[in-house]
């Protein structure tokens, strides 16, 4: 069955009961209430959310499962613009990493990329385990019962701690037409069938308001 992680066209895993982050759709996000538009082709690993000291480190929120990708050496691309750029050190720093970027060494310089997402190319994501799924392949999927019973349509996936929940559009007629929310855990997803955009579920008792 299905799980987690990240790269997702945002760089994290979700087992589906799992899905992986680094994403790559060319569409928008929301991921830990963070909207991002993750280019064709491209995943999401962080977020720069200011700086640290007179050398123009960057301080880096992470969207990855995968924080060793932010080692000395490794290609970067930032913002909209796909702006390459090597990083030359990193290291961490509470919960995020602190990252000096080739061409971005000094705090005016690196000021200019405050609040700008940080994406790898696809081609370099992470090979993942049998039942783990990137969220961008998790989020648009058509989800329904095992009866046959049409829900809704994955918009979202939440990253909580315990378990990823995804947040289903539902059908008007379903969850008095409000969002549901599923579990990503082996007693509600039954089936993640990709080539058919499909996820079957088992509805556990409480998840649907009558």
């Amino acid at each position: 069955m299905p799980k987690k992680q990240t790269d997702k066209p945002i760089e994290q895993v979700v087992p589906s009961r799992h899905t992986a982050r680094d994403q790559r759709v060319p569409q928008t996000y929301t991921h830990r209430n963070q909207a991002v538009h993750v280019p064709d082709g491209y995943m999401a690993v962080g977020r720069i959310t200011g700086l640290h000291g007179l050398k123009g480190e960057l301080k880096i929120e992470l969207h990855t499962d995968f924080p060793e990708r932010f080692a000395a050496g490794t290609v970067l691309f930032i913002g909209d613009e796909l702006v390459e750029a090597t990083i030359i050190q990193a290291r961490p720093h509470k919960q995020q990493i602190l990252v000096l970027l080739e061409g971005f060494t000094g705090r005016e310089q690196a000021e200019t990329l405050r609040d700008e997402w940080l994406f790898v190319d696809e081609a370099d994501a992470v090979e993942l385990e049998e039942d783990t799924y990137w969220v961008h392949d998790i989020v648009g999927l058509f989800v329904q019962t095992e009866a046959g019973e049409r829900l809704g349509t994955i918009g979202e996936v939440l990253f909580t701690g315990a378990n990823e929940v995804y947040v289903v559009k539902a059908e008007a007629a379903v969850n008095q037409g409000k969002d549901l929310l599923l579990p990503a855990i082996a007693d509600v997803v039954q089936t993640v069938d990709l080539e058919n955009n499909l996820m079957i579920v088992r509805l556990l008792p409480g998840l649907l308001e009558e």
